[in-house]
């Protein structure tokens, strides 16, 4: 078998990833203005960067709302497009090696993917996500940045916004820890705060909303789930390493941030090639 090319092509950026004899190749992104424009920039840097000839390749797998725009294809080479919730399951079980899992990816907003073995199903959706951040960010802090927004976060202490059960408890309360969040930024009106302490409680607020959901998706379900897969660019993060082992001590549920978590996506496009 040839190389095969999986393509995750959002609004802006576009995520690429390989896969030659089972193994992973080269994953890259890259961002332009508008979605063909990052497609084909991501495309030619890497066959470029890794001296690839068109001719090795054996098929391009495209997946991600931009994928909509595409109509012919790529270079000529056998294209097809590929369902962007079939791709997210199928990228987190290969790089977890598990079969039951949920996949919680992170982008704009954020969708929950069931994975069943191979029943891989969408089982829904909410509207917080990296675009909450952003937009909140600039109008706060003046800034929709996320590297601004992350340095920014990194002077402040989310506790300076937000109400915990701490703060309105002398104890534990059953199931439920002081330093839990009883009120995303619930302590705010009460207390001068700085631009660091806004910008560590908007990463915390979208973080904890996130992770709740993911739990709360799964706590009727038959059989239900405790392995929570997050993937998309908000793993990189720093806060995720403090908002989701606190979820996982709440919830008794484990919370896997992945080996090319920011790629899963377009590696579950590739990997759908033998499907």
């Amino acid at each position: 078998m040839g190389l095969i090319l999986g393509i995750d092509v959002g609004s802006t950026t576009t995520k690429i990833v390989g896969i030659e004899d089972g193994a992973v190749k080269s994953p890259m992104f890259i961002t332009a203005t508008d979605p063909i424009t990052s497609l084909f920039g991501a495309f030619g840097k890497y066959i470029y960067d890794n001296s690839i000839k068109l001719s090795q390749i054996e098929h391009v797998m495209i997946t991600g709302v931009g994928s909509s725009q595409v109509e012919t294809p790529i270079y000529g080479l056998p294209t097809t497009k590929v369902d962007e919730f079939l791709a997210d399951g199928l990228g987190a079980r290969f790089v977890t090696g598990l079969n039951r899992l949920v996949v919680v990816s992170m982008g704009t907003g954020t969708t929950y993917v069931r994975v069943d073995g191979d029943n891989i199903k969408h089982i829904g959706g909410i509207s917080m996500g990296g675009g909450t951040l952003q937009g909140l960010a600039h109008l706060l802090l003046g800034t929709g940045h996320i590297n601004d927004i992350i340095e920014m976060a990194q002077e402040g202490k989310s506790s300076n916004v937000n109400l915990l059960i701490g703060d309105i408890c002398h104890g534990d309360i059953e199931g439920l820890p002081t330093h839990v969040t009883a009120s995303l930024f619930g302590k705010a009106r009460n207390k001068q705060v700085s631009r660091g302490d806004i910008a560590s409680g908007l990463i915390h607020m979208v973080l904890e909303t996130i992770g709740c959901c993911g739990y709360m998706s799964q706590v009727n379900g038959e059989g239900g789930i405790k392995d929570f897969v997050l993937i998309g660019n908000m793993t990189r993060l720093p806060q995720c390493h403090e908002v989701f082992p606190m979820i996982e001590n709440l919830y008794g549920i484990r919370c896997i941030i992945p080996e090319y978590a920011q790629y899963c996506t377009a590696l579950g496009a590739a990997l759908a090639f033998k499907k």
